[in-house]
């Protein structure tokens, strides 16, 4: 069974003035988001500036949102590092607070090989019952994990079930559903391939996107599975340009700046992330407001 269908939210974590997680305001953005159709927040990945979260603030932050939730929609907890002990430890902890599922990346500088990988994430996985996402980003981490790879861990690991899939190659995510004889789900990781990834047969999408267009992201992925293709495209296309803005600094950079934007407290970054070019802000609000966002 999918931990979820549809889009889920890659959700940002606030800060206070004092850098600490302003769990205040996140409340107000879970809460934002489930009433406008967001079929899942997930915690404490790398739009929540996980990799500057002590361990202490990471499973806080997790126990924190499972609350805030309260069941209303599946709470997916990151807790990949490049240190197999330290994802073990995360993903034990995220267990205990409540989380319904683990997003895993693959180990970061270390640059594993692929029988590393193997082994790094069925060590993972059989720390916990939990459902496991892989998280598939090489150009964050470095390193690719190949299709075949990814089928062999979905057939030997009863609990990993899933991929977030943002390798930016749609050959790949169709190799992926071939290798594992279509019996795994994948989510798009990249905003601009919801639709030819659900088209292939995709549950949906981690999303950045749905930060500022929680309704339209839901209902791209939505009107696929539906049978609405052309409606879907539209969408996509629709959005290309804002998905453009929320890119053109490192995540996540512009999505902290766009929730500012919309009148949340998102707060700042912390470094080594610093506060989005003035340039490129502008170009982010207007964009937002060609879409009808409200900016402040």
């Amino acid at each position: 069974m999918s931990i979820f269908t549809g889009a889920g939210i890659a959700l940002v974590t606030p800060m206070n003035q004092d850098g600490s997680v302003n769990y205040d305001e996140m409340k107000k953005l879970v809460d934002y988001q489930i009433d406008n159709g967001t079929d899942a927040i997930i915690v404490c990945g790398t739009t929540g500036e996980a990799s500057t979260l002590t361990h202490e603030e990471h499973i806080d932050t997790i126990k924190e949102c499972v609350s805030m939730v309260n069941k209303r929609v599946p709470v997916i907890a990151g807790t990949g590092s490049n240190c197999t002990e330290t994802a073990v430890f995360l993903s034990k902890e995220a267990a205990k607070v409540g989380a319904d599922g683990l997003l895993v990346v693959s180990p970061y500088y270390n640059k594993a090989t692929q029988n590393g990988l193997v082994k790094h994430f069925s060590t993972v996985a059989a720390a916990t019952d939990l459902p496991v996402v892989l998280y598939n980003i090489q150009g964050r981490t470095g390193v690719n994990i190949q299709p075949k790879t990814i089928a062999k861990l979905v057939k030997g690991v009863d609990n990993i079930v899933a991929v977030k899939e943002a390798s930016g190659s749609i050959s790949q995510v169709a190799e992926i559903l071939s290798e594992c004889n279509g019996e795994v789900d994948i989510y798009s990781g990249n905003d601009d391939q919801i639709v030819p990834i659900v088209a292939l047969g995709g549950k949906g999408v981690i999303s950045v996107l749905s930060h500022v267009a929680p309704k339209d992201t839901h209902d791209m992925v939505m009107k696929v599975i539906e049978g609405d293709v052309k409606g879907a495209a539209e969408l996509q296309i629709k959005y290309i340009p804002l998905i453009k803005a929320l890119f053109s600094e490192v995540n996540p950079i512009p999505v902290k700046a766009a929730v500012n934007l919309m009148g949340f407290n998102a707060g700042s970054l912390r470094l080594p992330l610093t506060e989005m070019e003035d340039e490129n802000k502008a170009v982010l609000k207007a964009c937002m407001e060609e879409m009808g966002i409200k900016c402040v």
